[in-house]
């Protein structure tokens, strides 16, 4: 028989495990560099997602997270969770990533998927939810933000793949990859320029 709590458990483990792959082995400027024009960067999506699972996985079940989250005040400047000021160290992310981690776990851990939660900054016609609902919008909350997280990271230093143990990418070189490249780039071009 299936167990669909841990399966869904078992996918929201796997995508914070590929958004932290993402970020390993880069330095801190790398980790808070802007690498778009709306200034994605690694460390902010960490951040967002962790503050986001705080909330989903936390106070829409009673069980609140114990430490403010200044981005998220009232007066807070727009996507204050999306990025690092200078005073705020990476290492106090990747350990409030992993404290909210252990929150979101054990909220699983102690409910059934039935289990009613209210998310306050729903509107009321979306309210109450289950256990069930915000493991699938986790889920595929962090897996939009490990998607963003891939390109982030393959601009960066090249690095590109699906997870660690299984990269989901052919076994080629270098080569193979401008050809191909220079491939779709040309499919772009006679595409665009009409019959």
């Amino acid at each position: 028989m299936v167990d669909d709590k841990a399966t869904l458990h078992r996918y929201l483990r796997i995508a914070r495990e590929s958004l932290r792959w993402k970020l390993d082995g880069l330095t801190d400027y790398d980790l808070r560099r802007p690498m778009t024009p709306t200034a994605t960067n690694l460390i902010g999506i960490l951040k967002h997602v962790a503050s986001v699972e705080v909330g989903y996985l936390g106070d829409t079940f009673g069980r609140p997270w114990p430490d403010p989250l200044p981005w998220f005040e009232p007066d807070a400047e727009p996507n204050a969770d999306l990025w690092l000021t200078a005073d705020e160290a990476t290492a106090d992310i990747f350990g409030m990533a992993d404290r909210a981690a252990a929150h979101a776990d054990a909220t699983i851990d102690a409910l059934e998927l039935e289990a009613v939660g209210r998310v306050a900054w729903w509107p009321a016609d979306r309210n109450p939810v289950t256990l069930h609902q915000i493991l699938v919008h986790m889920i595929a909350e962090y897996n939009r933000h490990v998607g963003h997280a891939d390109i982030v990271r393959e601009l960066i230093d090249g690095s590109a793949g699906l997870r660690p143990d299984a990269d989901n990418l052919p076994d080629v070189d270098a080569a193979w990859w401008q050809s191909y490249h220079d491939q779709v780039e040309a499919a772009a071009r006679r595409a665009s320029a009409g019959p």
